[in-house]
């Protein structure tokens, strides 16, 4: 069967999902949960064939393994979208206007969402769950690196499906060949939004080529800035967690802006990174400063190369500025507007980074580690969106909803 094929089924199967009841939409991914649970073996032995073909040192390798524990988490976010009321029929609007007519705005599935992406099986399992409970159609178009795993994960939901009566077909998993991603992108008209989620190269490519509206999920430069009045205890847990928490996922910190009046406080507030190996590209300034208090095999001057870049590994630039203007310039000229941060104890500091910086979410003395769907409480996330149209940040249950009008009257006409 081809890709467009498979498509065609999806769109077919919109019309199960509009009739869907809730409390089967929810059954069916508790007991999703439960057989991923159950089947942590099935899945470890297919992951492993996935693993077993990419080098450990790859950046994405980390985003490709599953674990236990990992899975046992999915499992638990499974059942949080499950717990979570679906905003299918929301009324988001309700009146009554001069000629009579009364209008309500009201919460509707997207129709099919597609989803291309890379070496993730974990988005196989939210994808869905996401998408199923908004009462969405799946087309998901996976890497060839996660082509055992992803089929593993299918087989368990395709299971989930049929035990409630319902057809597979309202998730389609295309092969993992270049040519479904082509179909998928021309899919205009069985297609209603398709979500890029990888690479910026992916992201670029999809954004370039698709002829289905695109929502993007951006790559990660994240920036920490450390200002002058910053806290070094605050400092040294939050840049430790937000660098080395999982170096490959996009809200990982890439680049830490440090105020030049703190310079001889960077030797103490980059200390715990030794000990993850954590190597560095810093600038003149902070170069001097770390030259002998940072092993030398892990630290090394930074090039033009060094900024505007995600890492996706344990690397962390080091920029040093004189000021607020100086950072902020730096994070515009570089930032992919995901995730930012500022380590201040000024108000007027936090306040003022608040305000002008552009990116999907903002921190003052936190982790950007929490820019995810299930810290946000919101279950699980399709991804995190770094445009402005339709949605921004992670997105979950909302964001995969539009809307129509609803318009009764006692015969009203138009004069």
């Amino acid at each position: 069967m081809s890709a467009t094929e498979q498509i065609i089924k999806a769109r077919a199967a919109t019309a199960q999902m509009v009739l869907l009841d809730q409390e089967v939409n929810s059954a069916v991914l508790r007991d999703l949960a439960d057989r991923a649970e159950a089947s942590i073996p099935l899945l470890l032995k297919a992951n492993k064939l996935d693993l077993d073909r990419m080098p450990s040192s790859d950046p994405r390798y980390d985003r490709l393994k599953l674990t236990g524990e990992r899975i046992k988490g999915i499992a638990g976010d499974l059942r949080n979208v499950a717990a979570m009321p679906s905003p299918i029929g929301e009324v988001l609007e309700s009146r009554e206007v001069e000629s009579g007519l009364k209008l309500q705005k009201v919460r509707v599935a997207l129709g099919v969402v597609g989803v291309i992406y890379e070496a993730r099986p974990n988005v196989t399992f939210d994808v869905f769950a996401l998408c199923f409970r908004t009462g969405n159609v799946s087309v998901l178009k996976g890497g060839q690196d996660a082509w055992n795993s992803n089929q593993a994960v299918m087989s368990l939901i395709a299971e989930s499906l049929t035990a409630h009566g319902i057809t597979p077909e309202v998730v389609q998993l295309l092969p993992p060949e270049r040519e479904a991603a082509t179909e998928l992108m021309n899919a205009v008209g069985l297609v209603d939004v398709l979500i890029p989620r990888g690479s910026q190269g992916l992201i670029d490519s999809v954004r370039t080529n698709s002829k289905v509206p695109v929502i993007e999920t951006g790559a990660g430069v994240v920036h920490t800035y450390f200002d002058e009045t910053g806290d070094v205890g605050t400092g040294r847990k939050v840049i430790l967690n937000a660098k080395t928490r999982r170096v490959s996922v996009c809200n990982a910190l890439e680049c830490l802006i440090l105020h030049d009046s703190r310079l001889p406080d960077l030797p103490v507030l980059l200390a715990p990174l030794a000990d993850k190996s954590v190597r560095l590209q810093a600038d003149e300034a902070a170069f001097k400063v770390l030259k002998g208090h940072y092993p030398d095999e892990l630290l090394q001057p930074a090039t033009s190369e060094s900024f505007g870049k995600e890492h996706l590994d344990y690397i962390l630039s080091v920029k040093t500025v004189s000021d607020m203007d100086e950072a902020l310039a730096h994070i515009s000229k570089y930032s992919t507007r995901h995730s930012e941060a500022i380590i201040t104890t000024d108000a007027a500091n936090k306040w003022r980074f608040f305000k002008e910086v552009d990116a999907a979410a903002v921190y003052a003395n936190t982790s950007t580690a929490f820019t995810d769907g299930a810290q946000f409480g919101m279950g699980a996330e399709i991804g995190i969106s770094t445009q402005k149209l339709h949605a921004r940040g992670p997105m979950a249950l909302p964001e995969l909803t539009s809307y129509k009008w609803l318009i009764d009257s006692d015969g009203v006409v138009r004069i």
